[in-house]
This record gives C-alpha cells, sequence and structure tokens, in this order.
C-alpha cells in the first residue's frame, strides 16, 4: 500500500468519536448530509492538517504548522462529512464538522495516491490566503505527523476547487509549486507616485 496514514493522535480520535455519539453534537452541526445520513458514522481516514507559512518571504525557509486533524466520517454507504480537532493545552479537542467539495476532491486524490509507486504519508496542506486546500504527499513514511518541514521531492496535489490557474489533482513536486504559490502570496509592489 503506497499511503502510510499516520495514526491520529488518540484524544483527536476520541473527541471525534465521542462528537459523533453526540446528538447535540450533531444536530447543531451544519451539515445536512451527517444528520440525514443512515446506519452507524465512523471515522476514518485521520490526516493532519498543516497550513504553509512563510512562503510568501523570498529566500525564507517554507514551513508548515500543525492546526489540527481532519477525519472523514463514513456513513452506511459513502462519506457524509468531515470532522476537524483542534490542538488544546491537555491534547486533541473536537473542534467541527463540516461538508463541501473538499470532501470528495480529498478521496479522489488519496485514491490517485494510492495508485502511485511510491509510498508516502498523506497529509492536508492549507493555504488560506489563496483558498487552496492540497493533500500533502510527504516523502519520509515514518516522519512525526507534525513535522513541519516539506522535503524536495514531496508532492502536492491540489484539491478542487484550486485557485485559478493551479490545476486541481496534477501532483507538483513541492519546489515546483512553491515558488507560484511565493509569487501569488508576495504583497503587491508599491507604486511611485510622481513627483
Amino acid at each position: 500500500m503506497p499511503l502510510h496514514v499516520p495514526p491520529a493522535p488518540a484524544p483527536a480520535l476520541l473527541s471525534v468519536v465521542t462528537a459523533l455519539g453526540s446528538p447535540t453534537a450533531v444536530r447543531e452541526a451544519r451539515t445536512p448530509s451527517l444528520k440525514s445520513a443512515p446506519g452507524p458514522l465512523t471515522p476514518e481516514l485521520p490526516l493532519p492538517v498543516h497550513v504553509l507559512d512563510q512562503a510568501s518571504h523570498r529566500g525564507a525557509t517554507p514551513r508548515t504548522r500543525l492546526t489540527g486533524w481532519r477525519f472523514l466520517i463514513r456513513g452506511a454507504e459513502r462519506v457524509v462529512a468531515a470532522a476537524e480537532t483542534a490542538p488544546a493545552p491537555d491534547g486533541w479537542v473536537f473542534s467541527h464538522f463540516f461538508e463541501g467539495p473538499y470532501l470528495a476532491s480529498t478521496e479522489r486524490a488519496l485514491r490517485q495516491a494510492e495508485a502511485m509507486a511510491t509510498p508516502y504519508q498523506p497529509r492536508l496542506l492549507s493555504v488560506p490566503e489563496l483558498y487552496m486546500l492540497t493533500l500533502w504527499l510527504h516523502g519520509d513514511i515514518t516522519a512525526d505527523a507534525s513535522s513541519a518541514l516539506p522535503t524536495p521531492g514531496d508532492l502536492l496535489v491540489p484539491l478542487a476547487p484550486a485557485p485559478p490557474g493551479i490545476a486541481a489533482y496534477r501532483p507538483h513536486r513541492f519546489t515546483e509549486l512553491l515558488p507560484v504559490l511565493t509569487l501569488r502570496l508576495a504583497p503587491p509592489p508599491l507604486l511611485k507616485t510622481p513627483a
């Protein structure tokens, strides 16, 4: 199996299982498909969610920071929602349920990655300023999922919907996509006023 999904921290998984068992948490969620899903709901495919930092500073080493764990929530027949956890002083806590286009695109990108010959550790990498989410395929399958340094050989697979000009589902080497992101995240040049 080319994908080596890292185990989620036990408190993160427990917080999602507890939320799924809470009628209040499910009822108050803004996820119609979660509320109407038949059968038992189970969390699966825990993926660490990182946010890209320092991409807009030319010459700066890009870093990421772990901001949560995302679980796909499977109903009887299909994935119906996702649950996200957030770090807390004593571990991980449930944050929220959600649905939307990134559920199907995450599943599609994971299936695509499973077909690759090279083994990877799957993660999610968010670039909030561009409203962009990617499947981050980390080359070190034994790495701690919270490690924040991408390697040059890591792949990023933009999920749909992707920003204009960036093709969804096309794997990019991190070193190829980073200059594009850096350019888009750079502040616009200052215009000189006529003297």
